[in-house]
């Protein structure tokens, strides 16, 4: 087949996102007092939303096919919480493996007590970030 040509991939010359028939290219310049900036601010993070996307969807209603959702900050923060588990749960399995070949065990009543506020944290986690444990 050398003379079959491949299809045209439509992204940019970087490889970034794909390009769109209709790009958003005309700016909008808004001025606000600080207290109206926070209120709308406060508006976009409650929706997950970029302070442009939320001013879009509210002046043209609908949603924004092309805009980027984002987490509210609190979600994000769980979500780095819950990673912050993880890395504790590895460094138990550390100590366990150092435990099993020193045969120096720690006390079973404090491994208790930590499994257990582990164990409260993660649950307490899930639940904030919407899912059940």
């Amino acid at each position: 087949m050398a003379g079959a040509e491949k299809p045209h991939k439509s992204s940019a010359p970087w490889g970034g996102r794909p390009r769109v028939s209709d790009p958003k290219n005309r700016r909008l310049t808004l001025r606000l007092t600080g207290s109206q900036f926070e209120q709308l601010s406060a508006s976009a993070n409650r929706a997950g939303m970029s302070l442009g996307a939320l001013l879009r969807v509210k002046a043209f209603g609908g949603r924004d096919p092309r805009a980027v959702r984002r987490p509210p900050v609190e979600v994000r923060e769980l979500a780095r919480l819950y990673g912050e588990i993880g890395k504790i749960g590895c460094n138990v399995n550390q100590l366990a493996r150092h435990a099993n070949t020193t045969r120096a065990l720690p006390l079973l009543g404090e491994l208790q007590t930590a499994n257990f506020y582990l164990m409260e944290m993660h649950s307490a986690l899930m639940q904030a970030l919407g899912r059940e444990p």
